[in-house]
């Protein structure tokens, strides 16, 4: 059996080894599967694997077992490979059976007239780091890793920067890492940290490269690593935009940059189909190994989250762990709350409906309607650059988030829908093709007096779209295809904003600070980062909570509606019940209550008619709005 460590610095080996034993039982597949997962649940394994999100490339072995983080922005289309082929022995001229799975290259010496030759299928996902990700998540997810590497003797200092045409002439110069002996499973880990921005400006590509070859992220100025995963098994468990944390076979072979580039045409006996891609799909389809390194899969685990303070993976674990912080979820919501009043110039009914805003999730659907979203358009929001510096901080407390600044220059210029190119056949990314539970902060107080183009009303019109039914259509040129969503939206303005929502609260400021840059830095660094952390955590795990209304509160809530009704059938309408159950709901999730009660419903028409009441009295002061 593989010693401690050979499952991580060797799983090639491990593979091989099995398949060796199978005598050509197709069962080893699925047993070299089960021997990983179950070396990944012991505890802390996972922590014990490297990440391409954490660790420079150069710092990783070539076909050693790394994890990635991230999300499926692209599928292409399957691919054939040999699964199990010949090879001669030079010496003895015998023949040698070998497993071609979870690898690109095959070795020299491949018998290609070989009957026991097996042709199989598989996939490719082009997969990137999750969009908007919070620096204080990365930063947290890089700390708790307990792997340590080394930086591989192969990465030579000047090719960080060259271009995409250089890469070729590197190429030769690196040799193959997959026959080099790793005798030492550990390094010194306190280099990895001093490491880990270097993959930055390296992986996004520098300036005379990155009009060569894009890496498609979604939002724009995102750093990381973009890789091309290889799936094996349940293709159909899977599905664009979802977020995954993936363990598999690191691949960087130079090799496969000199395939791609040259295209020998002996090659096209082995892959008639590479005879019919444009140069353009050659590029998008096959970048350099060091650019855009491949993941053969072996183990994926779908994300709920990516806030590293929680478990990830529902256990008894997670189970211990949401009971404890159960206890304590009404103190801290009065924590956060003042923390947030005070952001919000001292409005303690804005910070209340931010706070439900900030839990909000769509958690099942009726039909084409999302229920549980809860849109919030702050209005009457300070100019200059009180919103910028609102976003960050909310960006301090969730883990996924994106500003769109709605000035007229960026609402005609920026790409927010994903489209198809068919020339490169790749889907070209958007700014919304986000994750799930991203927090979109739409700053509409950047808009100014112009003309929208027809590009401009098609970004608005699919800002709309997302508002109101949580989904983005994609372009597909002839036709255009639906993605459903679960995106925090949140809309400030200086009047009411010219796009839908759920719910529009007027800022009243009870505080007028002479400097609000002094006061909201102030503000911030009052908090101590445990406190910050369990705010965090709060967030994340208020939207993790099941939810329940008894028959008999749910009789009550009719009764109540009737009788708001008879009094005047003009004030109350079913949209208005509709969004006193959803804030219901959210305040109860708020106080780690799983179940509405009477007070709960009494406490949501209360603050709902707070609010309605500011909103009524804004409209008479600003008698031109709607």
């Amino acid at each position: 059996m593989p010693s401690s460590h050979d499952w991580i610095n060797k799983p090639l080996g491990v593979v091989e080894a099995m398949f060796a034993q199978s005598n050509s039982n197709p069962e080893w597949e699925a047993k070299v599967l089960e021997y990983f997962k179950g070396q990944l649940k012991e505890k802390e394994s996972h922590s014990w694997v490297p990440s391409l999100n954490d660790v420079p490339l150069h710092y990783l072995k070539p076909n050693s077992l790394v994890k990635f983080r991230c999300l499926v922005q692209d599928m292409f289309d399957p691919e054939f490979y040999m699964g199990v082929y010949e090879t001669v022995d030079p010496s003895t001229k015998a023949n040698v059976l070998r497993c071609g799975k979870y690898k690109d290259v095959t070795e020299c010496g491949v018998d290609l007239n070989s009957r026991n030759t097996v042709t199989a299928e598989r996939q490719t996902f082009y997969c990137v780091p999750i969009p908007g990700e919070s620096p204080w998540a990365k930063e947290s997810y890089g700390c708790s890793s307990q792997a340590r590497v080394v930086p591989s003797t192969s990465y030579v200092p000047s090719r960080q920067k060259r271009s995409y045409e250089e890469d070729d002439d590197d190429m030769d110069t690196q040799p193959q890492k997959q026959r080099e002996p790793h005798t030492e499973p550990h390094g010194n880990g306190d280099s990895k940290r001093q490491e880990t921005e270097a993959p930055s400006s390296r992986t996004t590509a520098p300036s005379d490269c990155s009009s060569h070859l894009d890496l498609n992220f979604p939002l724009p100025g995102e750093r990381g690593p973009a890789c091309l995963v290889k799936v094996y098994e349940g293709l159909d468990s899977f599905k664009l935009n979802d977020t995954l944390e993936i363990y598999g076979i690191l691949s960087v072979n130079p090799v496969l940059t000199v395939l791609g580039e040259e295209k020998d045409p002996s090659s096209l006996l082995l892959n008639p189909a590479e005879s019919m891609e444009t140069p353009e799909e050659q590029r998008a389809h096959d970048p350099p190994a060091s650019l855009v390194p491949r993941l053969h899969m072996l183990y994926a685990r779908p994300l709920q989250h990516n806030n590293p303070l929680l478990p990830s993976a529902p256990t008894e674990d997670q189970s211990a762990f949401v009971s404890s912080f159960l206890v304590e979820m009404a103190s801290v919501r009065a924590d956060l709350l003042a923390y947030l009043t005070h952001v919000l110039l001292g409005d303690g009914l804005a910070a209340e409906y931010l706070l439900l805003h900030l839990i909000s999730n769509v958690y099942t659907r009726r039909d084409v309607l999302p229920l549980g979203k809860f849109t919030l358009n702050l209005s009457g929001c300070p100019l200059n650059s009180y919103t910028e510096r609102l976003y960050q901080i909310i960006q301090q407390l969730v883990p996924c988030s994106y500003r769109l600044s709605m000035s007229l220059h960026t609402m005609n210029s920026i790409r927010l829908v994903p489209k198809k190119d068919y020339v490169a056949n790749r889907l070209v990314s958007g700014a919304l093709q986000l994750a799930r539970n991203t927090s979109l902060f739409l700053d509409e107080t950047q808009l100014e007096q112009g003309q929208l183009d027809s590009s401009g009303v098609r970004n608005i019109t699919a800002l709309g779209n997302l508002i109101s039914w949580q989904k983005v259509d994609y372009d597909f040129n002839y036709h255009q295809m639906e993605f459903p969503c679960n995106i925090n939206v949140l809309v400030t303005s200086e009047g009411r904003s010219l796009l839908p929502s759920d719910c529009q609260v007027p800022l009243q400021p009870q505080v007028s600070p002479p400097n609000m840059e002094e006061y909201l830095t102030t503000i911030h660094m009052a908090q101590f980062t445990s406190q910050i952390n369990k705010f965090r955590v709060y967030l994340s795990l208020a939207r993790t909570l099941d939810y329940s209304i008894s028959d008999e509160v749910t009789k009550a809530v009719e009764d109540d509606f009737v009788d708001m009704r008879k009094d005047d059938p003009q004030s109350v309408t079913a949209e208005d019940l509709h969004r006193m159950l959803v804030v219901a709901r959210l305040l109860s999730l708020s106080l780690g209550q799983t179940t509405l009660s009477r007070d709960g419903w009494m406490r949501a028409k209360h603050i709902d008619m707070l609010r309605r009441s500011r909103t009524e009295q804004q409209k008479s002061l600003n008698g031109n709005e709607p």
